[in-house]
């Protein structure tokens, strides 16, 4: 993999150069920037950039919809460095600016997603993004693991190479493919199926892996335990992986009645109005001893619907896994759930190692070692 370092300072100089960003970040409702992790990660390639006198245009895509737009993100670029944002991808303002461009300026093109060339990895519109620059410079991560006109389609046309956080994104995973002994891994999100590879791989790896979540369910559904209201997957985790000694799985849950009130339980008292929301104190005594001992520690999920204000767990695990880092654990967490689950813990980002911005990019890494945007920067 060529790194954007690789090249002389001199070589920067002057030079349009085309930045595949993942600004990709919550919008609140009063139509701002809702947290900035992202764009905080993603300046440092910029920064870089701009120091050297290139000409910087930022590519980045945002939401769901191709409607969606990045003003929120160039409002929130002000307050971490210079960035003139324009309206426009294709048209006369996007070509204007880029013509106009000066060293050491930032360009901000509107969301690439609004063409729906975008997701086809359409060769024309590749083409015509590549026009914008004569290098390419991916620091997408989170959007590596999608074959994308301006992630894979682009570097067909112009020298390309990773950016600073991409960098760091494939030298931490590589580390968490072969993490060193005692290891644990904590996985959490849903949909079992999309997750039993990487759960065997896991399991191959490390000593333990602590399964939670939504996947939890999917484990009491399986042992024949009740799970009343909750979400379960289309498939349910094989014998191999329930039976494997390195698998441990909560032995106690927060349940949500549907009037709202909540209270621990043990799973086989789930009752059929329940939903399960969390873990509770005795899956984080069970798992404690293991953070504590671990030399390397791999995180990807929060315990609980965080987004429905159960996160006290998520931030007990937190307050573990920054004591573990401190002593001098190594520690990768990902997912934007788990660090956005995490942020209300009081704990700095700092203190708890090296916090991934791809969420489902940082799994398929995990699974398979690669991803298609890093495979084209050689």
């Amino acid at each position: 993999m060529k790194i954007i370092t690789d090249l002389p300072a001199s070589d920067l100089k002057g030079k349009r150069v085309v930045v595949r960003a993942d600004f990709n970040v919550p919008i609140g409702q009063d139509g701002e920037v809702a947290e900035a992790f992202r764009l905080k990660q993603g300046w440092s390639t910029i920064q870089y950039l701009k120091e050297r006198g290139a000409k910087v245009i930022v590519l980045s895509h945002i939401g769901r919809k191709p409607e969606e737009t990045l003003a929120p993100v160039g409002r929130a670029l002000k307050h971490i460095g210079q960035a003139v944002y324009v309206p426009d991808l294709l048209g006369p303002a996007a070509r204007g600016a880029v013509q106009s461009i000066k060293d050491g300026e930032v360009l901000l093109l509107e969301n690439v997603r609004s063409d729906a060339r975008e997701t086809e990895n359409d060769e024309s519109l590749a083409k015509e993004l590549a026009s914008y620059g004569e290098l390419f410079v991916n620091d997408a991560f989170a959007a590596a693991h999608r074959a994308h006109a301006s992630t894979v389609g682009i570097a067909k046309f112009l020298p390309s190479y990773a950016g600073l956080l991409v960098r760091d994104e494939v030298l931490q995973l590589e580390a968490a493919l072969s993490p060193q002994s005692p290891s644990f891994a904590i996985l959490g999100g849903a949909k079992f199926e999309t997750k039993a590879p990487l759960i065997k791989s896991l399991l191959q790896n490390y000593d333990h892996l602590f399964i939670t979540g939504a996947l939890a369910n999917d484990v009491f559904k399986a042992r024949g335990l009740p799970v009343g209201r909750s979400l379960i997957s289309k498939e349910l985790p094989s014998e191999d992986i329930l039976k494997h000694p390195g698998f441990i799985a909560p032995v106690d849950v927060t349940a949500e009645r549907s009037d709202g009130q909540a209270r621990v339980k043990e799973p086989e008292d789930v009752e059929a109005d329940d939903k399960i929301v969390d873990i509770g104190p005795d899956s984080l005594a069970l798992i404690a001893p293991y953070i504590e001992k671990a030399n390397f520690i791999l995180w990807n999920g929060p315990t609980g619907l965080y987004e429905d204000g159960y996160t006290s767990w998520t931030h007990a695990i937190a307050v573990l896994v920054a004591k573990a880092h401190a002593r001098g654990a190594s520690v990768v967490i990902g997912g934007g759930d788990t660090i956005a689950a995490i942020e209300g813990s009081g704990i700095k980002q700092s203190d708890l190692g090296f916090l991934s911005t791809g969420g489902g990019a940082m799994l398929e890494y995990l699974m398979k070692g690669t991803l298609p945007a890093i495979e084209v920067l050689g």
